[in-house]
């Protein structure tokens, strides 16, 4: 049986910490070996405990929890992440920083177990140290009622603007994530995907083909049977993809 998960905790809410400390008590895996109340304490204990596992606040005055992530990435061998906030909306940044997890507040014992199972995965497999090789998005956490669902990039096949948010279609579902369409074409792996119009961005092979409408204006065609058109702007980009 493998060994339990060395974890610190680190929220300035003493009520969560206490919270957090009780549920992993009870969770298969996890071992408390220490806490703290900012971001600045977090890595004075990380240095000293060398954790497996934080269990990282969102939001924390001063030093918050992504700069304490900021900090954890460039570092060798350290440990992995698990935010645990209130906040949905920095889970892209999050993901960015290699965060195994994303878990909302209030916590639900079943979920920060997925989370922790998902940790011990990692580790077993190599994966974490492997996708900091690559820096393009491999995967969204997107709001889902009460909690956060990790969709593969490989899985979505168009995503639309929405003033400050984009949303992604898989299959018959779609997911609104708080994220600007630009930011995100930033993020995404140009062998992948390919904008076709400043409010549209489509998976490479989900483009069945590319349709002339006259006077200058081009549809592409996706699997699925839509006609998307083609802004003036990336259509030269599409064409070059097509070898046009």
């Amino acid at each position: 049986m493998a060994e339990p998960l060395r974890t610190l905790i680190v929220d300035d809410e003493p009520l969560a910490v206490e919270r957090l400390q009780v549920i992993c008590a009870r969770l298969d895996g996890v071992s408390v070996v220490g806490t703290a109340g900012d971001g600045q304490a977090g890595l004075r204990l990380i240095d000293a405990l060398a954790p497996d596992l934080v269990l990282l606040d969102m939001t924390m005055p001063e030093t918050d929890g992504l700069s304490v992530a900021r900090q954890l990435v460039k570092q060798d061998n350290s440990p992995a992440v698990i935010f645990v906030t209130a906040h949905d909306e920095f889970a892209v940044e999050a993901f960015d920083l290699e965060a195994v997890d994303y878990v909302l507040k209030p916590v639900s014992p079943d979920r920060l177990q997925r989370a922790i199972d998902r940790v011990g995965t990692r580790r077993g497999s190599g994966e974490r140290a492997a996708s900091s090789d690559n820096h393009w998005l491999s995967e969204f956490w997107v709001p889902h009622r009460s909690e956060l669902v990790r969709i593969a990039a490989t899985d979505v096949e168009r995503i639309d603007a929405e003033r400050d948010y984009v949303r992604l279609h898989v299959g018959e579902q779609s997911f609104l994530l708080l994220q600007t369409i630009t930011s995100l074409e930033e993020r995404l792996d140009p062998e992948q995907f390919i904008r076709i119009h400043r409010s549209c961005i489509l998976r490479r092979d989900w483009i069945a083909g590319l349709r002339h409408e006259g006077l200058g204006v081009w549809s592409a065609e996706t699997q699925d049977g839509a006609a998307l058109r083609i802004g003036r702007t990336y259509l030269a980009n599409v064409k070059k993809m097509a070898g046009r």
